[in-house]
């Protein structure tokens, strides 16, 4: 059994800050990457950014530039600071992991960027 323990996430205006957390925990064997996506309402879930265990980084072309991930693998945990936070940010973020060959989410927090 995987757990992913998220946090941060809130409500802020456009331009905004926010940081969020995830650590895994349980049964983990390797953690191949991990990362964040996101679901806003009446879309479907869509890729945010993620980070393999090599370092390499992906993100979605809307929060280029705005958006930091990190991995601290020691601690099997993942950041992500947005900046420059816009309306269509907003959304349930979910932490995802790729363990093995399994995927495990996360039970997702809720960003609102909004005046």
């Amino acid at each position: 059994q995987v757990q992913l323990a998220e946090s941060g996430g809130g409500s802020v205006q456009p331009g905004g800050s926010l940081r969020l957390s995830c650590a895994a925990s349980g049964t983990i064997f390797s953690v191949a990457a991990m990362g964040w996506y996101r679901q806003a309402p009446g879309k479907q879930r869509e890729l945010v950014a993620t980070s393999s265990r090599g370092g390499s980084t992906n993100y979605i072309d809307s929060v280029k530039g705005r958006f930091t991930i990190s991995r601290d693998n020691a601690k099997t945990t993942v950041l992500l600071q947005m900046n420059n936070l816009k309306p269509e940010d907003t959304g349930v973020y979910y932490c995802w992991a790729r363990v093995l060959l399994a995927d495990h989410w996360g039970q997702g927090v809720q960003v609102t960027v909004s005046s």
